[in-house]
């Protein structure tokens, strides 16, 4: 018989090690509206699949009285388990224990869990929920979240990272979520700023609260830092895995492939886009047509709204969407939407994802704001993205596409394989009563009837340029079609293209825009 000490010495450690911080803590906690550790581990993975690693280790700094002040875990949770039974690794700070705050043994085991999803090649999941590096350890905990840093730069493109804002995350440590492919966050209980509301006071003068500063509003409207938002911690993990199922689990795995027998038609294209194209309508109505019912994921609903990106599916298939809202801006693109557009290109290319492209902009935004903040810069990365990705690429005019917007929103000369476009296309270098003031100018100038001549103009210039069969005529569109016929050939064109193999030339590495 084994000896009953020895077992109950290890139960004994397993029981301290669930209790975290201790149950007035755990209190704390839950009266904050936040789950511990543990519980978010428990209601992420699907049940009783969870599986901890790590959970003795603690801290091996006995300086500053940190002697009486070790736990078992040292703060964080860390271990695999199944998401809608998908293989997937994930940490999660344990804000109990000395607010969560990360030291030599909490990087430790933070490293060696994402050094297992990629040895396993699976999504990595990282927890948030902490007050910074702690003070009593000094270099190490910051040599810690260079080594977390290191890991998701070197992972990033393998296998999906996404992060989970839960609490505080504060100073240095907000870079390891903007590492990651996504970033969650829940709205009553999560902040992420680089300096806090006192270093704010003493060097400015001024005064904001940490939600003004860092709140889940800020980062999904304003900054474009996040991702999704969600009202408390269960929303926000259900939010997660849904994310999870629609990605593949690293870039050599396809995903489900397409089938073809699921698809439905799709007849309501004209209810929807006028082909007035001065009035606008609501791009995410056309997306939710092309899509298997139901599916649509929009990923930073809230951020750069003139354009839409995110995930639907096709027979099953995941597909990355991008498209011109025509009901902001009329679509216009501005230098947010390239950042957010060329993102999550790259993010599509990254795992094998083919990409939609919806086709109905008048420009890049013009304005002196604009050029000042940058957008031939932030435009180029839209440019480079898809340029790069090798990932089948589809497009589809639907209305407008003129000038360098057209160009930049996955045209032929781009490297898009298939490009359709509806009988209203207007394919030009700008929309006709613009380009009437600068070509015939002098035309209009010298006529009585001034209106009269513009208009004789601008006739002429649609006639002749406005309209998708001048493109189709010059092979830059693949085929005029139907609005009845689009949900059909855009599936059949991603079938054909599924065994699509191309490389980039040999390199060491391009270099973005950035």
């Amino acid at each position: 018989m084994w000896d009953e000490k020895t077992i109950n010495t290890l139960k004994e450690k397993r029981a301290k090690h669930a209790t975290g911080g201790g149950a007035a803590r755990v209190e704390k906690q839950h009266a904050s509206g936040k789950m511990t550790a543990y519980e978010r581990m428990e209601y992420l993975f699907d049940r009783g699949t969870f599986t901890e690693v790590n959970s003795l280790v603690e801290s091996r700094i006995n300086d500053f009285g940190m002697d009486k002040k070790k736990v078992l875990g040292d703060g964080v949770v860390t271990g695999y388990g199944r998401i809608g039974g998908k293989l997937v690794f994930a940490s999660s700070q344990d804000f109990t224990v000395g607010g969560g705050s990360l030291g030599e043994a909490q990087a430790q085991k933070i490293c060696r869990i994402m050094d297992m999803a990629y040895d396993n090649r699976a999504p990595f999941i990282s927890v948030n929920d902490s007050g910074g590096a702690r003070i009593e350890e000094g270099i190490d905990s910051l040599s810690g979240y260079g080594g977390i840093f290191y890991r998701h730069s070197r992972f990033s493109g393998v296998i999906p990272q996404i992060a989970v804002i839960m609490g505080p995350c504060a100073g240095g440590a907000c870079y390891a979520p903007a590492l990651c492919d996504f970033i969650f966050m829940t709205e009553s209980t999560s902040q992420m700023y680089i300096t806090g509301p006192a270093v704010i006071k003493a060097v400015t003068g001024e005064t904001v609260t940490t939600a003004e500063l860092g709140g889940a509003a800020v980062h999904t409207q304003k900054s474009g830092v996040a991702h999704f938002s969600y009202p408390d911690d269960k929303s926000c993990l259900n939010g997660v895995r849904q994310l999870i199922g629609y990605l593949p689990s690293n870039c050599e795995d396809k995903g489900v492939p397409f089938d073809p027998g699921y698809i439905t038609k799709a007849t309501g294209f004209q209810s929807i886009v006028p082909d007035d194209k001065k009035k606008a309508y609501d791009v995410k109505r056309v997306i939710e047509e092309i899509a298997d019912r139901g599916t649509f994921l929009e990923v930073q609903p809230d951020w750069a709204k003139n354009i839409v990106i995110g995930f639907i599916r096709m027979g099953h298939r995941t597909v990355g969407v991008v498209a011109n809202q025509p009901n902001v801006l009329a679509g216009s693109l501005d230098f947010n939407a390239g950042d957010k557009a060329a993102r999550f290109i790259r993010f599509c290319d990254c795992f094998n994802i083919p990409i939609l492209t919806l086709v109905d902009v008048p420009a890049f935004l013009p304005g002196k704001q604009q050029e000042y903040n940058g957008i031939i810069r932030h435009g180029a990365k839209m440019l480079y993205a898809y340029s790069e990705a090798t990932v089948p690429k589809v497009s589809l005019i639907m209305r407008k596409a003129y000038g360098g917007a057209y160009i930049a929103m996955n045209s032929k000369g781009m490297g898009a394989d298939m490009v359709f476009a509806w009988p209203i296309a207007e394919i030009a270098v700008m929309g006709a009563d613009g380009a009437a003031n600068i070509i015939g100018r002098k035309k209009i100038e010298a006529a009585e009837d001034k209106e009269a001549a513009r208009a004789e103009i601008i006739a002429e210039y649609e006639e002749k340029f406005m309209n998708p069969y001048v493109a189709a005529a010059r092979g830059f569109v693949d085929e005029v079609i139907l609005p009845e016929e689009t949900k059909a050939r855009i599936t059949d064109a991603f079938l054909m293209l599924d065994g699509k193999k191309q490389s980039l030339p040999a390199k060491k590495h391009g270099n973005l825009p950035l």
